[in-house]
């Protein structure tokens, strides 16, 4: 296995990746965006199975993980992902590629997709909302089923700003294990990116938690968009995922030509709660498509 990492300069400064591959030949590089934003790429890791039949390659976002993190809430826009992601490829030399984002990772892949009409070879598209409206109404319902003394520990501390309090952090637990990870424990990769986390980013572009969006993507919203992406898409969640699959199934009905699958027994983070049903969905795309 050919490993390979180093540093990528972008705007407001230089971003990590890693790059993970067969020693010789294979498909079509894959390249992975991870989720937040600010949210590191070491819990995409078990993507890395992908990794014996094509290169596959992370890197995070400015701003977390190992890359660069300058402080200037200015530089937490879509835009400047965007244009972020384009010089990542360019300085890659990745002139054919398949593209997987999860969760933010695949809302930037889509604004990339919309904005700069790049050439691609397809995109895997993972809990990844097309409307952040549409996210918080469909978070809203989940939340519900949370108990009353949980909700109103979260609506007391949100109201009150107090988010980093441990007693508001303890009531989101439950909601995260039900619609983000439920394996237990979590892996070890997802502790990491919560420790790694950018959370000025985070609370710049999202706000406190993964329910309550106050931050500037509040009104992201590319639904009637999505009739633009000609891309071949695969559309993939997990049954209790925080990104729903009614959700996913209006974009699929948007997106002419995708598929769309939804896996059992999970939730945001499919790909590492049911690695070997999500891996042969992915070979199986993006074969078809090298």
């Amino acid at each position: 296995m050919k490993q390979d990492e180093g540093y990528i300069d972008v705007e407001g400064g230089r971003v990590w990746y890693r790059s993970v591959g067969p020693d010789t030949g294979g498909g079509t590089p894959l390249l992975c965006l991870h989720g937040g934003p600010g949210f590191t790429h070491y819990y995409l890791e078990p993507l890395e199975a992908l990794a014996d039949r094509r290169q596959v390659i992370f890197y995070d976002q400015l701003g977390c993980g190992r890359s660069d993190r300058p402080g200037d809430l200015s530089l937490w826009t879509v835009d400047r992902f965007v244009g972020e992601l384009a010089r990542v490829r360019a300085a890659l030399g990745l002139d054919r590629l398949h593209l997987f984002g999860s969760s933010w990772g695949g809302m930037l892949a889509m604004q990339y997709t919309l904005d700069r009409r790049p050439a691609l070879d397809s995109l895997i598209l993972c809990g990844s909302p097309a409307s952040m409206i549409r996210w918080v109404s469909d978070c809203d319902e989940l939340l519900a089923a949370e108990p009353e003394e949980v909700r109103r520990v979260i609506r007391e501390h949100e109201a009150a700003g107090f988010t980093a309090c441990p007693e508001y952090q303890s009531a989101i637990l439950g909601f995260y294990r039900q619609h983000v990870c439920r394996l237990s424990p979590w892996p070890a990769g997802l502790e990491r990116s919560f420790a790694e986390a950018g959370y000025d980013v985070y609370n710049t572009m999202n706000g406190p938690s993964e329910f309550t969006v106050s931050g500037t993507l509040k009104t992201w919203d590319i639904m009637d968009r999505l009739s633009e992406i000609t891309v071949p898409a695969l559309l993939v969640g997990g049954r209790y995922d925080e990104c729903t699959p009614g959700h996913m199934a209006e974009m699929h009905r948007r997106i002419a030509g995708s598929q769309l699958a939804t896996i059992e027994d999970a939730s945001h983070l499919c790909f590492a709660e049911q690695p070997e049903t999500f891996n042969a969905l992915a070979n199986e795309f993006l074969a078809e498509r090298d």
